[in-house]
């Protein structure tokens, strides 16, 4: 049981690392407002690299429009 569910999470999660690494869209971060050590490090990275974050309209904009070529949210 246990080795079945080591493999599950590997197998689910491993697209998560490996699509990080290849310079595609940056994720969802659950933090809205940011403090302290991670807000020197969300500050210090380009906002086409940093995650989109809820209520952060503009720089999630800037974002979508950089790696979708529209800054508005359309279903796909």
């Amino acid at each position: 049981m246990k080795l079945r569910e080591a493999i599950l999470s590997l197998v689910v999660g491993l697209p998560l690392f490996v699509s990080a690494g290849f310079g595609q869209e940056p994720g969802w971060s659950p933090v809205i407002i940011a403090r302290g050590e991670m807000r020197r490090h969300i500050e210090a990275t380009p906002i086409l690299e940093r995650p989109y974050r809820p209520l952060h309209v503009y720089g999630n904009a800037v974002r979508r429009a950089h790696y979708r070529g529209s800054p508005l949210a359309v279903r796909r």
